[in-house]
């Protein structure tokens, strides 16, 4: 029904990307396989799915063997090797079968069954949060790149300015001022052009933590489907998938058992016992003595059943039950505490999707307005009627636009997906990803919970997660071109309009 893969779909564009490039779905395989968060957690799980046998041997017959030698090294008066052999060995076996323990087995066994599914629901939300962080890690490296192409851009063209002003001010139509204003906006520029390439190298490598492997360059995202109409229907839809929360209440339920457990600790116990005991006196039996002995070994066994009825205990029953019930209390608080965090995120993100997405639209009309507002300044000061204040300004403004639509992009493809993530849309069984099967938690849980052996183990575990030493240094080079609404030239050369068509000289404003 809802499994419709997220990452199929129309290309929505943020700037252009070449025809061979990482896709973002390349990118959440990669974070899929191989990232330590999502890998410790599939431990983790499967350390979980461990209590489900550990709480139903506490129901299953225990046998037990136990054996002794014993070397008489000193006799007292009146010991004799009649009543006292020299030596003796002893063997016995029991085995104790549990018939009634108060509830506590099988309400142990559903309160780790239970905590299993509220792992299984953990791993999920672990899955959809580290998507997020990929794709929000994804989605700044393309906006960060457009900038650092954007403020190169600016760099060239104020360098072109400067160029054209110095120019004017040798034939005196400028003063001292004029190029001075012109030396301090590019000089600004050159500025704002190293701090977008120290953000651009400080996103290359969140997105290597993240996803283990340099991001080269990345194509262009595809659109995400399914966005609900409001944020209530988000929330409703939020309140029923979203993992954390479903996680939350599984630890909720789980707690329940918990507190039967501990009362328990009051109810009788009833078990049935059966031993074998073998004893031998080596041969010392009436040693050295003409007195007749009995057999120098023999064995014996016995069966029975036993009862304990547990009358006082020092308070330590009732404190238990009040602490499996605190405890309890503290879960349910925790569920209400997913659900305003779930309400908060899921209506955060739907704001955030439909205000950036106003923005994009204001920022388009933005862009190509100041576009055309330089060149229109441009040619005014060509004619006497602007001055080089007047284009730096303009210049400055189109910039601003141009990273204003790129952030602008960038936080409506982030907020969408987070929005998909907060309605338990985007795990891996969501998203379509390539390369292999899907990690299944059920299989590990389904190959030991009915395992009874007292032998047996996986391993020493070995690395899942890869590690990132080997990948070089990020750079700020740019690997993408412009968006082609980001990339028309506005300047107009630093000789077309500074000498050709420049204005009459005012010799009021010539140099001396």
């Amino acid at each position: 029904m809802r499994r419709t893969s997220l990452l199929l779909g129309t290309a929505y564009a943020l700037v252009a990307a070449p025809a061979c490039a990482e896709t973002l779905k390349d990118a959440l395989a990669k974070a899929y396989k191989t990232n330590p968060t999502l890998t410790a957690q599939r431990a983790n799980v499967r350390a979980i799915d461990e209590n489900v046998p550990i709480a139903k041997a506490a129901g299953r017959p225990g046998v037990n063997l136990t054996g002794g030698f014993n070397q008489q090294v000193l006799r007292g008066p009146g010991s004799t090797s009649i009543n006292s052999p020299e030596r003796s060995a002893t063997a016995q076996t029991a085995l104790q079968v549990p018939i009634y323990s108060g509830g506590a087995v099988h309400n142990s066994v559903l309160a780790a069954e239970t905590r299993v599914d509220a792992g299984r629901f953990g791993l999920r939300g672990t899955e959809s949060d580290l998507f997020t962080a990929v794709v929000g890690a994804y989605m700044d490296v393309i906006r960060d790149e457009a900038i650092v192409g954007l403020n190169q851009q600016n760099v060239r063209v104020l360098d072109v300015n400067l160029q054209a002003s110095s120019d004017r001010f040798q034939v005196g139509d400028l003063t001292r001022t004029d190029v001075a204003q012109s030396q301090a906006r590019l000089a600004l520029a050159r500025g704002q052009l190293q701090s977008a390439q120290a953000r651009l190298i400080s996103s290359r490598e969140n997105y290597i933590r993240l996803v283990g492997e340099e991001p080269g360059s990345l194509e262009t995202p595809p659109a995400i489907p399914g966005t609900p109409p409001s944020p209530d229907a988000a929330v409703e839809v939020a309140l029923q998938n979203n993992p954390s929360f479903l996680a939350a209440q599984k630890t909720r339920d789980a707690t329940a058992y918990d507190i039967k457990v501990a009362r328990a600790a009051r109810l009788p116990q009833v078990g049935i016992g059966v031993t074998g005991n073998y004893f031998n006196y080596l041969g010392t039996l009436g040693q050295g003595t003409n007195l007749p002995v009995g057999s120098q070994n023999g064995t014996s066994a016995g069966a029975g059943l036993s009862l304990s009825l547990p009358l006082f205990q020092g308070g330590r029953p009732a404190a238990q039950v009040r602490q499996a019930e605190a405890l309890r209390g503290q879960a349910i608080e925790r569920v209400t505490e997913a659900e305003r965090a779930v309400i908060a995120n899921t209506r955060a993100a739907y704001a955030v999707w439909r205000s950036s997405e106003q923005v994009i639209a204001s920022s388009e009309i933005a862009v190509n307005a100041n576009r055309l507002s330089l060149e229109g300044v441009r040619a005014e000061n060509s004619v006497g009627n602007r001055t080089i204040l007047d284009i730096l300004n303009a210049e400055q403004e189109l910039l601003n636009s141009q990273v204003t639509l790129v952030t602008a992009k960038r936080d409506s493809y982030v907020a969408r997906f987070a929005l998909q993530a907060a309605m338990g849309r985007a795990e891996a069984r969501d998203l379509g990803l390539d390369g292999g099967p899907l990690y299944d938690p059920i299989a590990n849980y389904d190959r030991v919970q009915g395992r009874f052996s007292d032998f047996g183990s996986d391993g020493e575990p070995a690395p899942v997660a890869t590690r990132t030493t080997t990948t070089r240094p990020q750079g700020a080079e740019v690997t993408r071109p412009l968006d082609p609404i980001l990339d028309t030239p506005v300047d107009r050369g630093p000789a077309d309009r500074a000498t050709v068509d420049r204005a009459p000289e005012n010799p009021a404003t010539k140099p001396k």
